[in-house]
């Protein structure tokens, strides 16, 4: 009998691949949605990508409520949670994303351990690393500085979330709690399953390639591909050496945002502006508009990845960056009218 993994956020960009891979690897799977009329569209995504979904199941769980999640993980042997709020502009209030990001975190671990779940992989992000750092190497063992000016919502809420689940693991060491991986990824980008554009990723990709982005932000950080990110949340789930660690999964080097529209301009698209938007101008628009507010905190970053950790215990090799948005945008360009 294959072993048995509660997927949540299954939905999403980084989930749906993450179920990708699962069934693919031989596990059953029980994906967590907000709603069951997700069910119809996360089924159609994976059938037409391939997968052969017999062994998926679904329950309904919400981040903010307690009703569901013990008898979601009843029987289960790992948990991967992917579940977390992703808004491109910053909230009106940040507890909207804060509260479900951390109690949702918090949930998750409280059922886990009360099944007996063998390990947690946790999705975090470089976010709750970097944050508020400008140049630089970021390592595993560094953690974003909450008191830094500017910080987004989303920024913060990740930071929480994961330092939640690591106090949680701590403070619980004395009863038998799962075996925690977090797996921490940068700008994360690739083909999507499905024809859902509306992730932050996705998002600022399909704008670019239509020419709706006049200017780019001064900013600049270590990038990855989605199916990297995929690939290695289910090699964490039995690694031995991975337990009760954090994994920068990203390339080494920093890639702007103006050169994702060169590489997109090589490639033959005309859309992407490769023009930098003066930081002075994204401040004064934060003032106005929210997207330009959760970008003021990275302005004028440029912070480089130590991902020699990740590449030794999962003997992992990025895609390369140049291949991944040659994915994305043929996958985008198959779905809209882009600029050539």
């Amino acid at each position: 009998m294959s072993e048995k993994v509660l997927l949540t956020g299954i939905s999403g960009y980084i989930g749906l691949h993450c179920a990708k891979q699962l069934l693919k690897n031989g596990y059953s799977v029980v994906g967590s949605v907000r709603s069951h009329s997700k069910e119809a569209e996360v089924l159609r995504s994976l059938t037409n990508a391939g997968l052969d979904t017999e062994n998926l199941g679904f329950v309904e769980l919400d981040l903010t409520k307690d009703d569901g999640w013990d008898q979601a993980l009843n029987r289960c042997d790992y948990l991967m949670h992917t579940a977390s709020p992703f808004p491109i502009a910053n909230p009106k209030y940040e507890s909207e994303v804060i509260e479900p990001a951390v109690d949702g975190t918090l949930r998750a671990l409280r059922a886990a351990k009360n099944n007996g779940i063998k390990r947690v992989v946790l999705t975090s992000s470089t976010v709750a690393i970097m944050g508020g750092k400008k140049q630089g190497t970021i390592t595993p063992e560094q953690w974003t500085n909450l008191q830094a000016k500017n910080l987004s919502a989303y920024t913060k809420s990740k930071t929480l979330a994961e330092q939640a689940a690591w106090d949680f693991i701590k403070d619980n060491e004395v009863d038998k709690v799962p075996e925690l991986v977090s797996i921490n990824p940068g700008g994360v980008f690739g083909p999507a399953i499905g024809e859902n554009l509306s992730g932050a990723s996705m998002s600022m990709a399909s704008q670019m390639l239509q020419g709706k982005v006049p200017m780019v932000p001064n900013v600049a950080f270590p990038m990855v591909d989605v199916r990297d990110v995929a690939k290695l949340h289910v090699a964490a789930l039995k690694e031995e050496e991975a337990a009760n660690q954090r994994f920068i999964a990203t390339e080494t080097n920093p890639r702007s945002l103006q050169e994702m529209g060169e590489i997109l301009n090589m490639l033959g698209y005309t859309g992407p502006s490769t023009r930098v938007a003066p930081n002075i101008m994204l401040k004064f628009l934060s003032f106005f508009d929210r997207e330009a507010a959760g970008m003021v905190g990275y302005l004028g970053m440029r912070v480089s990845a130590d991902n020699s950790k990740t590449k030794e215990v999962f003997n992992w090799e990025p895609i390369p960056f140049e291949q991944t948005l040659k994915d994305t945008a043929a996958f985008i360009e198959g779905l809209i009218t882009v600029k050539k």
